[in-house]
């Protein structure tokens, strides 16, 4: 009986031995990680990140891993970076994306990048007030993703990497909506473009050629009406500051009369028909077709339509109402000018940066 005694032991000795060197093999200790993510801000100014959801490392991750994942559109086949895509600086090169049910969207998808330093709601109109609030309406809207958060809550919570991720970001594996707009928010907020020629140039560590510089002047001299020949394109007073947007919604004279009301679909107020978000300049070379139905193909007609094409309107923002019936005085060296110094926003980083592109 001693000696079956001892083997008995010895067995379940080396059974636990066994399974503990199993156990060692799979996934263990994985625990909430708050370890801050270090945004690259450039000269920008430190943007003012929601007290209630601070990116962090493994927050950041998970953005990144929902915005590339198509199990959040109903049939599989999109993502958010279907539409945004890192080549074009997160926009869409088609006038309008096409949904998972081959419809065409009504605007043109909007760029992500510097949305940190964006307070001013979100969408062309305006009808988010938050990022994260942005974030989950494309997934419902039938002509995009057309799912259920339901559904994406469902499909998310059965997989184990999602899961272990939830639990890295919010200390626990349950899945839900709002913790993916978190997410979602988080990745967003984390693409920032401050890279470019023009940041080279402000730095001192470039030189702008001779047609970047008079584009650069053109750019910042205002409209003067008794002084053609010291008249300027007056782009700065919706463009401006260092992500050259005002973070407004304006008319900038595109029609008479509005198929799209715009903000005014948003607010419900006539006084905010025919007006858009003013968006970043940054990039623009990389955002074609431009406005918010992708009317223009080129920088040049973007530029000609401020020049001599703005359409008189009730909404029309009075700036623009002061040079419609003159327009800008610019030569045909002046459009070029301007055109070239446009070119300088464009990112070096941002279409080829890691950090934003798939993790699959």
């Amino acid at each position: 009986m001693k000696l079956k005694s001892i083997i008995l032991i010895v067995l379940a000795a080396s059974i636990f031995v066994v399974s503990c060197k199993d156990d060692d093999n799979e996934p263990q200790g994985i625990v909430q990680d708050t370890t801050p993510y270090e945004m690259s801000i450039g000269g920008f100014p430190i943007p003012n990140i929601a007290s209630d959801n601070e990116l962090t490392v493994q927050g950041v991750k998970l953005g990144r891993m929902l915005f590339y994942e198509k199990m959040l559109s109903a049939d599989g086949t999109q993502a958010c970076a279907s539409c945004h895509l890192q080549e074009f600086a997160f926009t869409d090169s088609a006038q309008f994306s096409i949904g998972v049910r081959g419809e065409k969207g009504g605007r043109h998808a909007m760029s992500v990048f510097n949305m940190a330093w964006n307070d001013n709601e979100f969408f062309w109109d305006g009808r988010a007030h938050l990022l994260r609030d942005q974030a989950l309406l494309p997934i419902q809207d039938e002509l995009e993703m057309d799912e259920t958060l339901e559904n994406v809550v469902a499909k998310l919570s059965a997989s184990q990497m999602y899961k272990d991720q939830f639990i890295r970001v919010f200390g626990t594996d349950e899945v839900t909506s709002e913790k993916v707009s978190l997410a979602l928010e988080q990745f967003m907020n984390s693409i920032t473009s401050t890279n470019s020629k023009y940041d080279d140039f402000l730095s001192d560590s470039t030189v702008f050629s001779e047609s970047e510089k008079r584009g650069f002047k053109l750019f910042n001299t205002e409209y003067n009406q008794f002084f053609p020949e010291q008249s300027g394109a007056d782009c700065q007073h919706c463009h401006s500051g260092l992500n050259f947007e005002n973070d407004q919604y304006m008319n900038n004279g595109l029609d008479a009369t509005f198929a799209d009301d715009g903000r005014g679909k948003a607010t419900e107020d006539p006084a905010d028909n025919g007006k858009f978000k003013v968006t970043s300049l940054r990039n623009i070379a990389l955002t074609a077709p431009y406005m918010h139905d992708g009317r223009f193909s080129t920088l040049e007609e973007v530029v000609e339509h401020y020049n001599s094409q703005l359409q008189a309107s009730s909404t029309l923002d009075p700036a623009l109402e002061q040079t419609r019936e003159t327009g800008l005085f610019l030569t045909e060296q002046d459009k070029k000018d301007l055109v070239a110094f446009l070119k300088t926003l464009t990112d070096k980083d941002l279409t080829t940066n890691s950090e934003y592109s798939t993790p699959f």
